[in-house]
């Protein structure tokens, strides 16, 4: 069973552009990112899918694995269904590029879930950690979830959910923005158009729900901090 790690790497970044060039105490943060991916004991391969020379060309000077895609995908995910057609694998785990300091047991635990998964589980996985910083959970940047009872994902938002309207004790789940799916899930996810939802909050995974794909959450207690805007840079420093 192969598994391939793909970190889908853009540079017209409307927030930062460039941003994985930059330079983080001596390493770009696409060297770093692709470097932990590395250091994942489940992955079989790990590649930059970027639709930009100058990371194909940085790619290759630090010895990393990288193909060049096309410039008009909207989403990680489209790019990584490009580089499908050209790498043959049971599942796909999609490593964001703007997470320098990811972890690779991170990567191994949602790996792990394609490893065992039988036929009737869903075909795409993701991470979830329990949350209960109030400043996260109300920031329309940090993305939440609700869950079944079976694990799968019921909603995700940008919005607090769910609303506590009567002062319950609940716990609230934080998406953490890596995915794996099967090969069937990608072939399917590419004959979908956007959806209402996915408009609205601006989350592609609601597209996927939309259309009946089912989307399994796995807990995680680990943390990663991603680089969307300049500022960022001054926590991870």
């Amino acid at each position: 069973m192969q598994i391939i790690g793909i970190i889908p790497a853009r540079y017209a970044s409307s927030r930062f552009p460039g941003k994985p060039l930059i330079d983080i105490q001596g390493k770009s943060m696409i060297q770093r990112v692709y470097e932990q991916a590395c250091q994942a004991k489940s992955l079989d391969n790990v590649l930059v899918a970027t639709d930009d020379n100058r990371i194909f060309d940085h790619v290759q000077s630090f010895g990393g694995n990288v193909v060049l895609t096309s410039n008009e995908h909207l989403t990680g995910t489209d790019r990584i269904i490009e580089v499908m057609s050209q790498v043959e694998a049971v599942a796909y785990i999609n490593i964001q590029g703007d997470e320098p300091f990811i972890q690779p047991e991170q990567i191994d635990k949602l790996a792990a879930y394609f490893k065992t998964k039988n036929s009737n589980q869903a075909d795409i996985a993701t991470l979830i950690r329990s949350c209960d910083d109030m400043e996260l959970i109300n920031s329309t940047n940090s993305i939440k979830v609700t869950i079944k009872q079976n694990g799968e994902a019921l909603y995700f938002s940008r919005s607090v959910i769910p609303y506590n309207r009567n002062g319950t004790k609940i716990k609230y789940w934080k998406h953490i923005g890596m995915y794996g799916y099967t090969r069937r899930a990608l072939q399917q996810i590419e004959t979908f158009k956007s959806g209402v939802f996915e408009q609205i909050e601006s989350l592609e995974q609601l597209r996927w729900l939309e259309n009946g794909l089912a989307i399994q959450t796995i807990e995680t207690n680990l943390e990663t901090v991603s680089i969307d805007v300049p500022e960022d840079l001054l926590r991870i420093k």
